[in-house]
């Protein structure tokens, strides 16, 4: 899987789970900062990330930005 179809999926769940636009959620995008999203909120999203590309993510790792994110899926899912 490329990190653009990753991209894309992600970008997908996280505007259903933040009512956002598209382009609100870029791989620059700060997840606390410009999506102002809580704890509770980041534990969702990774749940569904989780279910979405059956991978397990490790909650301590530090992701900050979409691109973090993406990186960490790609890590799983091409592993």
């Amino acid at each position: 899987m490329t990190n653009a179809e990753i991209f894309n999926k992600l970008q997908a769940i996280l505007m259903d789970q933040f009512d956002l636009e598209a382009t609100e959620v870029e791989l620059k995008t700060n997840l606390s900062d410009d999506i102002d999203a809580d704890s509770l909120d980041l534990f969702e999203v990774l749940n569904r990330v989780e279910d979405e590309f059956d991978i397990k993510l490790d909650v301590a790792d530090n992701i900050a930005t979409v691109q973090d994110l993406v990186t960490k899926i790609d890590e799983q899912v091409n592993a």
